[in-house]
């Protein structure tokens, strides 16, 4: 084994990846060769760090230097400075805030990282994803050959149930007890299912540890197929993911050379191999059935249940499913034992959650912490609150599915009973944060769209009821809406979680329902007095000029409906019945004369 003095850590995820850290890593392999020091230093592709809005990152060890927003024309200074005179480039280290002259040299030393717990997120940006060997130096499969050699399969059950681990995928079911029903089925042959199908708008969760620790999902699903009597698996992924896929797929033929996938693992005689399937980017396929019937080569199209997929799933056989972030706890537990994991967290909700936290904030990124943390700490201290000094509005938790949790809401704790309590759910861990600019009955027409366009259409609840509230909302932004328009509203978003066919369809309403229990008075204002409070919907809008004005005559020029009219060094003024509300004049005024209402 090769061993190197320092290592540097480059960022391998998506976003980093799509801000050139590829470049980055041939540069810092050219100017380490250059400079002779590619024997001593080595250059490692990794996961995801999690504080994406920093990227790309580059992490130097053993120092543990945490380079932020790291250009090309940056590596030769670092190799040079830090690598080969062992001098640390401060102007290049993060910082909290761009004004602030103090760095902070390394995870520890940052806002972002104090409060967080990683547990699903333990080897992201920790390990090389596509070296099985770092892996295992991080006791990977260990939690396999534990169970394979020392518990019987309904010990495995007991320990995650007692674990109190409950589905990251949105539902929150307690995943022991869905592997007890599968384990409790007769049959020939089970399967054991991996949803990695992460279709909510700003959800990136799942993406991130198959691209920073695949094996870590591997090795949860051979000792799930263990514990269920499954000798096959299978990863849904959608083909969006090709970084996740390609290190998933190798990591799967790494497995199978060291023989943790195949024939008699661990010379124990339990046979488990697994295979990736491909999906095409619908969002119904994260409904476990509509996710079956994909696999096997039909529509993704939801079944009513019972009979649930525990007794009759994947091809007619007893099939246990859990998404990515689920699986990766699962090691852990069966390594530190399931009073540990109960330690973390709160009665009833176990464990750490991932959130991609999005939206109106500074740090956007993954953000890993123990359930019952406050949303106030998520969004102020770890997500370093709202840009601009602007006024949080809502955070859009769940995605799609969810619901808006307003300012007052601010200090709930964050697990799957709390939300729901309040109008929202936890989800599979989208959180998009809103400030004073968002209309809320718009971000309800954002969601509502994109569940209407991604309806698969079975039933008319979901395919006919989520369209009529669309086109009622979409009325209401273009200052159309009419007396009665917030009840018909209701009426349908109540109507439609009772009798639509599955989960998403039954939770298509919620960003409705919710903004309309904590913002009903923009729906109001919409309706009955034609205006957007945010000042965000354009057909509400009206453009003033005032008195700042001085008369240079720019707005005049760039007004495309020539509705402004004044004399050169004179106060001009917008005729509203010409006026197309597109903005051109207020973006090209200098004086911050222009003002919409």
């Amino acid at each position: 084994m090769d061993l190197f003095r320092a290592h540097v850590l480059v960022c391998g995820g998506t976003g980093c990846t799509s801000s050139g850290s590829a470049e980055l890593i041939k540069r810092f392999e050219e100017q380490l060769a250059a400079n002779g020091l590619d024997k001593e230093v080595k250059v490692v592709r990794t996961g995801c760090f999690g504080l994406c809005e920093a990227g790309p990152v580059v992490i130097v060890y053993p120092e543990g230097t945490f380079y932020s927003r790291i250009k090309v024309e940056d590596v030769d200074e670092i190799v040079t400075e830090h690598l080969l005179k062992g001098r640390i480039v401060n102007h290049l280290v993060y910082k909290e805030k761009a004004e602030e002259e103090e760095t902070h040299t390394t995870l520890e030393d940052i806002d972002f990282y104090r409060p967080q717990m990683r547990l699903a997120l333990r080897n992201c940006g920790r390990i090389d994803p596509e070296n099985i060997d770092e892996y295992i130096a991080f006791d990977g499969y260990k939690a396999l050959g534990k169970v394979l050699t020392e518990m019987s399969p309904e010990d495995v059950i007991q320990e995650m149930i007692k674990s109190g681990l409950r589905g990251r995928g949105g539902g929150g079911f307690p995943t022991g007890k869905k592997w007890q029903f599968a384990a409790a089925s007769k049959a020939d042959q089970k399967y054991i299912i991996c949803n990695a199908d992460e279709g909510d708008p700003g959800a990136f969760m799942d993406r991130s540890i198959l691209e920073g620790d695949p094996h870590s999902v591997i090795e949860a699903m051979a000792i799930g197929g263990y514990a269920i009597g499954a000798s096959e698996g299978y990863v849904y992924v959608r083909a969006e993911y090709p970084i996740a896929v390609k290190r998933l797929q190798l990591a799967i033929d790494q497995a199978r050379e060291y023989g943790l996938l195949g024939k008699d693992i661990f010379g124990t005689g339990f046979n488990f191999d697994m295979y990736i399937r491909l999906g095409a980017g619908a969002f119904v396929c994260g409904e476990e059935t509509a996710l079956m019937h994909s696999i096997e080569g039909g529509r993704g199209e939801p079944t009513p249940k019972p009979p649930f997929p525990a007794v009759r799933g994947l091809f007619d056989k007893p099939s246990n499913i859990n998404n990515v972030e689920t699986y990766a706890n699962i090691p852990q537990i069966i390594l530190n034992g399931a009073d540990w994991f109960t330690s973390i967290g709160t009665p009833g909700n176990s464990g750490t959650k991932v959130f991609a936290l999005g939206g109106k904030i500074n740090n956007t990124g993954l953000v890993e912490v123990p359930m019952g943390t406050p949303l106030r700490d998520v969004i102020y201290k770890i997500g370093g609150g709202i840009p601009n000094g602007k006024a949080f509005k809502a955070v859009q938790t769940g995605g799609p599915s969810g619901g808006c949790i307003p300012a007052e809401n601010l200090d709930i704790a964050i697990d799957y009973d709390s939300l729901t309590a309040i109008g929202s759910m936890m989800g599979s861990g989208g959180m998009i944060v809103m400030d004073e600019d968002n209309c809320m009955v718009d971000i309800a027409r954002f969601f509502l769209d994109f569940t209407v366009d991604e309806s698969c259409g079975k039933c008319t609840p979901c395919r006919i009821g989520t369209k009529r509230m669309l086109e009622i909302l979409e009325r209401i932004v273009e200052g159309k809406g009419e007396p009665g328009d917030i009840e018909k509203l209701e009426t349908l978003g109540e109507n439609i979680k009772k009798t639509a066919l599955c989960g998403l369809g039954q939770t298509a309403p919620n960003p409705v329902l919710s903004t309309l229990k904590y913002f009903r008075h923009e729906y109001e204002a919409h309706i009955y007095e034609k205006r957007c409070p945010a000042h965000h919907c354009q057909k509400l809008l009206n453009y003033v000029i005032t008195d700042k004005c001085r008369g240079c005559t720019l707005c005049s020029k760039v007004c495309p409906a020539g509705a402004i009219t004044g004399t050169v060094k004179e106060q001009h003024v917008i005729d509203t019945a010409k006026c197309l509300k597109c903005g051109a004049c207020m973006e090209k005024c200098r004086f911050g004369a222009i003002e919409k209402h």
